[in-house]
């Protein structure tokens, strides 16, 4: 994958952060190793910042991994603050609560199994922040329920925006799903630029993130 910002601005940013805690450090190291899907740092931290920005207390969240971007998120929230999160694999869910609990984030975030499709009918919202990192061919579906279960003024942080197919090791994906999922994001990109009911930018952070502002 061709980088989205130079190495030597890149190694340069790394090295103005604040090194993860031994939790955080070790769930990356095992969301890499399984081949998990897991945001880059600075996307994980750019999800701590704009939680704690809009003094968010309702966080939801598909795509939960092993947890480590809900940890990021569920340490920027307010006391009584709640974050759901969404993963499809029932073994992954089992992880990302175990390591929420050593973080001691267990009351603070709450693992929802299943399908993200069936799932976001189940909940109600309004919420301060969504985050969509789940499978790509469900990001355009999903959108129109998403703004609607967000607060005006509500932001919409989509993940991979600028993916190119690559995958990590241990994937069970396809030449041919990577395309699908590509041709997904483009559409879904389309999507966001021109939604009336958002106001929207397109950061090359990671592998390209969206923040998208819901107008009252």
């Amino acid at each position: 994958m061709q980088r989205l910002v130079a190495d030597t601005v890149r190694d340069y940013l790394a090295g103005l952060a604040s090194p993860e805690d031994d939790v955080l450090a070790e769930v990356r190291r095992r969301s890499l190793a399984d081949g998990v899907p897991a945001p880059s740092r600075d996307t994980a931290w750019l999800l701590h910042v704009l939680t704690a920005a809009v003094q968010a207390a309702r966080v939801f969240e598909i795509g939960t991994g092993y947890g480590y971007s809900g940890m990021h998120v569920a340490r920027a929230l307010p006391a009584g603050g709640v974050l759901l999160t969404v993963e499809r694999h029932p073994a992954r869910a089992a992880l990302a609560k175990e390591h929420f609990e050593r973080a001691g984030l267990a009351a603070q975030a709450r693992v929802m199994v299943g399908p993200a499709t069936r799932l976001v009918h189940k909940v109600a919202g309004p919420f301060d922040v969504i985050v969509q990192d789940g499978d790509k061919a469900d990001y355009e579906p999903l959108l129109d329920h998403l703004i609607g279960l967000l607060r005006p003024r509500g932001v919409l942080v989509s993940d991979n925006i600028l993916w190119s197919g690559d995958v990590v090791p241990g994937s069970c994906d396809t030449p041919a799903h990577r395309q699908d999922s590509i041709d997904a994001i483009r559409r879904y990109n389309t999507r966001l630029a021109s939604d009336p009911r958002l106001d929207t930018v397109f950061l090359p952070v990671g592998d390209g993130v969206a923040v998208s502002v819901k107008r009252v």
